[in-house]
């Protein structure tokens, strides 16, 4: 008895000198995980910190553009490129992935069925059509320029739906590269900004009136601070119809992801992982586009008073803008200018095209 005794009492030293628990193991990983990731999540507050203060001074400037053009700038500045690359890296791609999820959940409260129905069927179908065919003819034309990795799909996501929040959806579920997401960001995020200062020139000489200007931008410009900025040069009327509009694309996210992970799947022709569990392989609906579907549901029961949407909103935005920030901090420029020239050509393809279809979508609904 006495030789048990010592010997369980002898094994609990060599048990905490291997390592301690499973659970004190497991608590360890998780702190070092944490300290690892602090500095990049402190990075991302700070750059969208700085993001919402650049809207303030320059309000014609949306904050999530300010994010990821900060975002660039931070990966290149020679006084903080060292940081932002090394020890905040791990941080910032956490903000790039996790909280663009969170940010897209909420994203659903801007939208209810309430908005579809007062939209009308004509102009749902015509935003159908619009996101179906910039979509389609975007990832064709980037395939055909050979644009590498998956920009070709990131890109024709953002512009077919809503700018950043769109490739972030994608980027997440089909597990894409971080550097391609980045990169898809940034083209989209500057032909976005674009729009916003030669829209407003195009609303007169295309024959267009307020309303239909209001509906062309939300059905052509990409992100929804975009789309604000740009209708709001003819008024309220127009500022209304972009909105709606705008956010029937929005609701499109959810199916769009979908058939992106459906045609994923046949293209591989079967499970990835080597065990052949298939686990691999992107879920077909992720966890956070579902969320995205119930908080649409949850705006259309009209429960939630006003306060609370707003408050949701203004959350929404702050993380969506530490979000790009960190997909922004992992630009790379000179990696970027070795396909600069493709990716130029497909941004103003695309543009067109977006433009085109839309124009003509309007005039034959209005």
């Amino acid at each position: 008895m006495a030789l048990t005794g010592t010997t369980a009492h002898a094994s609990e030293p060599a048990g905490a000198a291997n390592g301690g628990t499973g659970a004190d193991r497991t608590g360890a990983a998780r702190r070092s995980d944490g300290r690892q990731i602090l500095p990049g999540l402190v990075a991302a507050a700070v750059g969208a910190a700085a993001a919402w203060a650049v809207h303030w001074l320059l309000p014609a400037v949306p904050v999530l553009t300010a994010a990821v053009v900060l975002g660039i700038a931070a990966a290149h500045l020679p006084a903080v490129r060292d940081r932002v690359r090394g020890v905040a890296r791990p941080g910032l791609s956490v903000a790039g992935k996790r909280l663009m999820r969170v940010g897209i959940v909420l994203l659903g409260l801007k939208l209810s069925l309430q908005d579809v129905r007062e939209l009308g069927w004509p102009s749902v179908v015509m935003v159908i059509a619009v996101v179906t065919a910039t979509f389609v003819g975007t990832w064709w034309l980037g395939r055909r320029i050979g644009l590498p990795g998956d920009q070709p799909l990131l890109i024709a996501a953002g512009y077919a739906i809503c700018g950043a929040s769109a490739i972030g959806a994608v980027s997440a579920a089909t597990r894409s590269d971080e550097e391609d997401a980045a990169a898809s960001v940034a083209l989209v995020t500057l032909c976005g900004t674009l729009a916003i200062a030669v829209l407003p020139l195009l609303h007169q000489p295309l024959g267009l009136d307020d309303a239909q200007f209001g509906r062309w931008v939300g059905a052509s410009v990409h992100d929804v601070g975009q789309v604000v900025a740009t209708a709001q040069t003819a008024g309220p009327a127009a500022l209304g119809d972009a909105v709606l509009v705008k956010l029937m694309r929005v609701a499109l996210l959810a199916p769009l992801v979908a058939v992106v992970v459906v045609g994923l799947r046949r293209r591989a022709g079967g499970p990835e992982s080597a065990d052949g569990s298939g686990a691999g392989r992107p879920s077909l609906v992720p966890l956070f586009v579902v969320g995205f579907l119930v908080m649409i549901a949850v705006r259309s029961t009209g429960w939630l008073p006003e306060g609370v949407l707003d408050g949701a909103a203004l959350t929404q935005e702050i993380l969506l803008s530490a979000a790009l920030f960190g997909l922004g901090s992992a630009v790379h420029l000179p990696t970027m200018a070795r396909t600069g020239g493709r990716a130029a050509a497909l941004g103003l393809s695309a543009w067109a095209v977006v433009a085109g279809v839309s124009y003509a979508g309007v005039l034959l609904t209005t």
